[in-house]
């Protein structure tokens, strides 16, 4: 289909700068509550051949957003507004006029799009080569050209094109299939890619290294891309323009570098001073106080005025217009001269190439949790494998030793099935090592459940609990807020009688910032905030008073500006409860708020083994371990310059993908990824070496008498599994 074919109805001007027009776009819902207003009358033109990032707190219109420029926002949703898509060639077409048919066309061949959940975008009874196939079909593509194309999109994108085509997507990590969808949309060569979240739920490595490839594929495919993220720092390097979403509407926009470098709205001032970063200063990192306003009933006026502390009483009355800022730059803020001295941020240049100090003292000396030479095993063969006696076992937990003392934290960091949950688990007591054993304060855990040694078990269970990452599938729908909170108060305080528990529960809800407390204690958890139903399920664990406890992603489900809130409420109430943390995070810049803001450490897991431990701030400015290293490349620093440089140089690793860990390497089980991997560590396993630092490493780079240094480097592609040396 040409463009010609389309209904463009009143017909523009093609303007060669502009591909995409947004002219007074809303997107609303009736809800019984009212009109739900998610996109308001928004004006925005998306130039040609850009990246433009979106940035924003959920619920701002992100997704609206996206959904609105391919019209594709789902009943029973509303959109008004014009959307105008230019072409190089030919008319424009008005969007949001096209019918069921011509969209069909339109949304692959001129305008695709990615979304977060890489696994609900593909039938999983289909093999990824089929999906391409389809695809092809359905517009009438040459089957054989574009095939060809699709394998090549999967080569750029540091894939098997052989392995990824004929496989299922179960087959396929959550990466892989990422990378796997980013192909697809792009097999029929569209102009314009609208990238929804795209890397929310990949981790470190992953997002950077996909986030370097759109660099590259914008150039080879002349691609205009429109990238939708929460994560400002993720694109603080690589979008040509910035443009920030609060409450459904753009409040500023410009040049990347000159929005995040001097940004003049003070909302946006506010994003960038919450973010969690690994180069700020910890105590330049503060939440934005209020929450965002509810789409039924947004403030007349200015929408952000209730969370301003710029907020005069014409912002209250007007709504602004933008205001041109710098060439490029403008902001719908009627004192966005004064934001600078009212709202001020940095974005960690002054602290990058500081040196670590000594080490913070770690929690008191009495242990509260020691693990020794802990296995975790999972038998994965299924029927098939067992006839064929091959072996899929997977070693979840690799011979690692761990102590965790009173008051301390300790972070878990490392890649999506590296073990921090399982080790995380075995620890408080969920999971039965295969082998080695768990403590608690000297009372072997497992013995204690079959009724062996001092301590009785349900005295453990009490000491050791769990909070996880997503609070709402952890709290009772049904229960009232009080009910839920009452619980363990009611099994683990007895001498507490009902007006008693009551005065508990709104004093704990008034010091976490549920206000007025009586209004919490009567919600149900659908009535809550993500962050409030966080906040509920930290204090019903910190109610059954516990030594330590296991906190398993527990802010990565919140919005960036919420998390460095949440962490600072984590360390207030540790204070008053006297517990520890074992916090578990693949995000490398949360780990160390926790981690460094109350002196404690930070241990690396790779493929089941822990690699390195030490102190926050060693492991943050002076890794030691190359996997530890390339985690540090792969956390997006939010200076600008910073950004582009680390954008720039190659991802220091020689493998993109983890090894299957049913079939690990043998010896020193990142050699298959290192770059400084050499002949003794496809070899020998090296255990942790104590280094100059305060850290413990497992490399025998720490080791100045070791062979390694005599050991001749590994070519590429000079691996070695397990199987293969047993």
């Amino acid at each position: 289909m040409t463009h010609s074919e389309y209904d463009a109805g009143s017909r523009r001007d093609s303007h060669s700068e502009t591909v995409l027009e947004v002219r007074d776009v809303s997107v609303s819902f009736d809800m019984e509550r009212g009109e739900s207003r998610v996109l308001d009358e928004v004006t925005f033109d998306v130039h040609r051949d850009e990246l433009l990032g979106i940035v924003g707190e959920s619920g701002s219109g992100k997704s609206m957003f996206a959904s609105s420029l391919l019209h594709a926002v789902v009943d029973p949703g509303v959109v008004t507004g014009e959307v105008w898509y230019q072409p190089e060639q030919g008319e424009p077409v008005d969007v949001l006029s096209l019918s069921d048919d011509q969209l069909e066309q339109f949304r692959w061949e001129e305008i695709a799009m990615v979304f977060q959940g890489a696994m609900s975008s593909f039938n999983p009874t289909m093999k990824i080569g089929e999906h391409f196939e389809e695809t092809i079909r359905a517009h009438g593509g040459e089957m054989d050209d574009r095939m060809a194309h699709a394998r090549e999109l999967l080569s750029d994108l540091y894939l098997d094109p052989q392995r990824v085509l004929s496989s299922f997507p179960h087959e396929l990590s959550g990466g892989m299939k990422q990378r796997a969808l980013i192909a697809l949309s792009l097999v029929l060569d569209p102009e314009v890619l609208v990238m929804d979240e795209p890397t929310a739920a990949l981790d470190l490595l992953m997002q950077r290294s996909i986030m370097s490839l759109l660099d590259t594929l914008q150039d080879e495919y002349d691609l205009s891309i429109v990238f939708i993220t929460h994560d400002l720092p993720l694109v603080a390097g690589l979008a040509d323009r910035l443009a920030v979403m609060y409450a459904f509407e753009f409040v500023e926009y410009g040049p990347s570098e000159r929005v995040i470098r001097d940004a003049a709205h003070p909302y946006t001032r506010a994003l960038l001073k919450s973010v969690p970063s690994v180069d700020t200063a910890l105590e330049n990192m503060n939440p934005i106080e209020g929450e965002s306003p509810d789409p039924v009933s947004t403030p007349a006026g200015c929408s952000y005025h209730p969370r301003c502390p710029l907020a005069t009483e014409r912002c209250v009355q007007e709504d602004p217009e933008y205001r041109s800022v710098d060439p490029g730059q403008e902001a719908a803020c009627f004192h966005w001269e004064r934001s600078r001295d009212t709202v001020a941020y940095d974005l960690g240049t002054e602290t990058t190439d500081e040196p670590p100090g000594e080490p913070a003292p770690v929690g008191d000396d009495e242990t509260v949790v020691s693990l020794r030479d802990v296995d975790v095993q999972f038998d994965q063969s299924g029927f098939i494998d067992k006839l064929f006696d091959e072996d899929m076992t997977v070693r979840a937990v690799d011979d690692v030793s761990l102590d965790i003392a009173e008051n301390e934290v300790v972070a878990l960091v490392g890649e999506s099935g590296c073990g921090k949950t399982t080790l995380g688990k075995t620890a408080i007591g969920i999971q039965e090592p295969t082998d080695g054993t768990v403590a608690y304060r000297g009372q072997d855990v497992w013995e204690a459940k079959r009724g062996e040694g001092g301590l009785d078990h349900d005295e453990i269970r009490r000491a050791l609990q769990i909070v996880h990452q997503d609070p709402g599938s952890a709290l009772n729908p049904s229960r009232l807020v009080r009910t839920s909170l009452a619980a363990p108060l009611k099994r683990w305080r007895p001498d507490l009688n009902p007006t008693d528990r009551e005065t508990v529960i709104h004093n704990l809800l008034q010091r976490v910032g549920m206000k007025p407390p009586e209004d919490y204690a009567d919600r149900f958890p659908h009535q809550l905030s993500g962050g409030e139903k966080q906040r509920v399920v930290l204090l019903r664990a910190l109610l059954m008073s516990p030594d330590l406890i296991l906190a398993d992603e527990a802010v990565s489900a919140l919005d960036v500006s919420l998390r460095v809130e949440m962490m600072d409420l984590m360390l207030n109430l540790q204070e008053m409860f006297d517990t520890s943390y074992l916090f578990i995070s693949h995000d490398f810049a949360n780990a160390r708020y926790l981690a460094e803001k109350s002196g404690g450490r930070i241990g690396i897991m790779y493929l089941g083994r822990l690699v390195e431990i030490g102190p926050a701030a060693q492991i943050i400015h002076d890794p030691r371990h190359p996997y530890t290293q390339v985690l540090r490349w792969a956390t997006p620093p939010l200076d600008p310059d910073a950004a582009a440089e680390a954008q720039a140089t190659e991802p220091p690793v020689r493998e993109i993908d983890i090894p299957d860990p049913t079939d690990p390497p043998s010896g020193c089980p990142f050699h298959t990824r290192c770059p400084e991997a050499r002949d003794v560590c496809q070899r020998e396993r090296p255990d942790l070496f104590d280094a100059d630092n305060g850290s413990r490493v497992a490399c025998f780079r720490e080791v100045d008498s070791h062979e390694y240094w005599d050991s001749e480097p590994l070519a590429d592609d000079e691996t070695v599994s397990v199987d293969e040396v047993t």
